[in-house]
């Protein structure tokens, strides 16, 4: 394979040893050299390599995100999208629109709506889901994935009856009038209705997945840490469809899977273990749900909710059923990565990890949203990763303030005393809860603050435009364990690189990052077709 130079750039390494370069050259998808567009053109220009003028733009580590849900984004692009509706009606109308194409008795499947956004109207009755979509039976995820609204027909196909069995930790909302159901599901309810919705097809799952990959490469990333064996069909079908895009068919993004702690025997039986594969596709970490979230009060508090002080959260295993799947990832050798909310939901898996020994890869807390100084000083350990997600304080302020109340909100989505601390901290988007779009997650981060709006969330939590890039390259790599291969542009490691329209580390005002266009991603040293 010949050498290409990647010169004329402004190339943030993130390497202190050698912090801003201007060529980078690359053979069989290493970095092999970098440094002065000179220099490296005198050592390596005589070698039949070919040039890629950068054009003086911005490069920096090839973009990761550390938790998001490949299956979810793929879903995206098959079912109905509701992310970023601002009102009832438009909800509705969205939903006849689609259901107007619907066959009768075909299920219309949607996601990412979320009530909050709404500056008319609440969430959508059941009469009125009748009303727009009478012929087909409706399922839709709120963006949370912790509530889920259908319709009568819905109800109808899965044999819904008023004295039902409602699996654990799940709960059908009732009319308090007529003792009803309102068409909202919390939690592991959905399980009453999904049972009964077909299964799409591998070849339409597989799609889905392709575009979804396609458009993380176009949004700047070059890693995604993701979880989706429960949307894709189990361990084997998941694992085989990723196969088939990134091995087989070359589609370039590189994925870390993380694995539900059901398919944890089919790990084991497959010979798979955490680092299984190559690096492009590999074996993650277990991932455990601890609690829920703040929309629905299920994060599990320390304290009572103050908007309701006789809510504290919902833990979604008893400690000694947290205390045992934790065991059995143990004796697999095999790192966890639990969904942990609420700040005792934290202390909760924290003094369950203190009792077992550590394996090869790091531990993973996955949010990290309300946390408390004796938690911060036990996070900083070398292993074990925060996994952050700064889009959240787009989507929860200002309404997560009544949720817990201003005394606490210095300790939510509590960045920098996270980092000062010494937390290692990744960055991701937990798409599609949020968007793909890392720049997204950097303006969030150093802003705090929603798109054009003006207020600020929690000023002393914001973080350096560098600590925030740093989240979405050398923190993404840590998580995984490969520090040692990607995550910073130097010699050795994978030529992973993104290129800006304009230079982050200089922008006069941190809301131009949100006009700044995604020029090149670089994977393997390949620029990638999107």
């Amino acid at each position: 394979m010949s050498k290409t130079i990647f010169t004329n750039g402004l190339i943030y390494t993130l390497d202190p040893n050698q912090p801003v370069v201007e060529s980078v050259v690359v053979e069989n998808g290493r970095i092999i050299d970098l440094g002065l567009h000179h220099d490296m053109s005198l050592q390596w220009g005589r070698t039949e390599a070919s040039e890629i003028d950068l054009q003086g733009k911005m490069v920096t580590p090839g973009l990761i995100d550390s938790h998001l849900h490949m299956s979810g984004v793929a879903f995206n692009f098959l079912d109905l999208d509701l992310t970023g509706v601002t009102s009832k009606s438009e909800m509705l109308g969205k939903i006849k629109q689609k259901a107007d194409t619907v066959s009768p008795g075909k299920w219309l499947i949607g996601m990412g709506w979320d009530e909050n956004l709404f500056t008319e109207g609440s969430i959508p009755t059941i009469e009125e889901l009748d009303t727009v979509s009478p012929h087909c039976p409706i399922y839709l995820k709120r963006i949370c994935h912790h509530a889920f609204l259908v319709n009568s027909k819905a109800l109808e196909m899965s044999q819904y009856h008023s004295s039902i069995e409602v699996p654990k930790g799940g709960s059908i909302v009732l009319d308090p009038q007529t003792n009803k159901p309102t068409g909202l599901l919390l939690e592991s309810a959905s399980q009453l209705v999904t049972k009964y919705i077909p299964d799409k097809t591998y070849d339409e799952l597989k799609n889905g997945l392709g575009q979804a990959m396609k458009f993380a490469i176009k949004k700047g990333l070059t890693s995604v840490h993701t979880n989706d064996p429960a949307y894709f069909g189990g361990l084997e079908q998941t694992y085989r469809m990723y196969d088939e895009l990134i091995n087989q068919e070359q589609r370039g993004l590189r994925c870390n899977l993380l694995i539900d702690y059901p398919y944890l025997p089919a790990l084991k039986e497959k010979g798979m273990f955490a680092g299984f594969g190559n690096e492009k596709l590999q074996i993650g970490a277990i991932k455990i749900f601890a609690d829920g979230a703040f929309g629905r009060r299920t994060a599990l508090l320390s304290q009572p909710y103050t908007d309701d002080p006789s809510q504290f959260g919902e833990a979604m295993q008893t400690q000694e059923v947290l205390f045992n799947i934790i065991k059995d990832a143990r004796e697999q050798s095999m790192p966890i990565a639990v969904h942990t909310i609420g700040d005792k939901a934290l202390e909760n898996i924290l003094d369950i990890l203190d009792q077992f020994p550590k394996v090869n890869y790091r531990d993973r807390i996955i949010h990290t949203s309300l946390v408390r100084e004796d938690l911060i000083l036990r996070l900083a350990a070398p292993s074990i990763v925060a996994d952050i997600q700064p889009r959240f304080v787009v989507g929860d302020y200002p309404w997560v303030i009544d949720r817990i109340g201003k005394e606490r909100e210095s300790y939510l989505y509590a960045w920098k005393s996270l980092l000062s601390k010494g937390v290692i901290c990744a960055g991701g988007s937990d798409a599609p809860v949020e968007p793909v779009d890392p720049l997204l997650g950097i303006h969030a981060a150093v802003t705090r603050k929603k798109p054009g709006k003006h207020e600020c969330w929690n000023e002393g939590q914001k973080i350096s435009m560098h600590e925030a890039v740093t989240l979405f390259t050398v923190g993404g790599a840590y998580a995984t364990n490969e520090e040692a291969i990607k995550g910073t542009i130097s010699r050795g490691k994978l030529a992973d690189m993104t290129v800006y329209s304009k230079n982050l580390f200089a922008l006069e005002n941190p809301d131009e990052l949100l006009d700044t266009n995604i020029e090149m991603t670089i994977i393997d040293g390949e620029i990638q077709e999107v």
